[in-house]
């Protein structure tokens, strides 16, 4: 990363691209761990413990709801939640980086599907 493009914050990276992750700001080894775990991910293996539902949600649904459950994560991450758990938080991360990869090129805003 040149010194363009870096981040105001030492130790934070954001996506380079559009898309739903753009907004998304967290601490370069999370996002490092979260890449390195996209080789094993199997949606119909994890996506259904991750997200603690019975049935695979369409990529929209499962992204919208990753977001969610990412951003309640990273509240507890930074507060200090003593039920914070960063394997959990990882598995998240990976798992929202994967679907996301799914969706079609446009915003989040459309239809809900699944």
């Amino acid at each position: 990363m040149t010194e363009d493009n870096a981040t105001p914050q030492a130790g934070y990276q954001a996506r380079r691209t559009q898309g739903p992750l753009a907004h998304i700001r967290r601490p370069k080894l999370l996002i490092r761990a979260a890449r390195l775990g996209l080789a094993d991910y199997s949606r119909s293996r994890d996506l259904k413990r991750i997200m603690r539902v019975a049935t695979l949600p369409a990529p929209t649904r499962a992204v919208r709801d990753l977001i969610a459950t990412e951003a309640e994560m990273e509240e507890g991450r930074q507060t200090g939640l003593s039920t914070y758990s960063v394997i959990r938080h990882v598995e998240v991360m990976i798992a929202l980086m994967a679907e996301a990869k799914l969706l079609p090129q446009g915003p989040l805003d459309g239809p809900a599907e699944g």
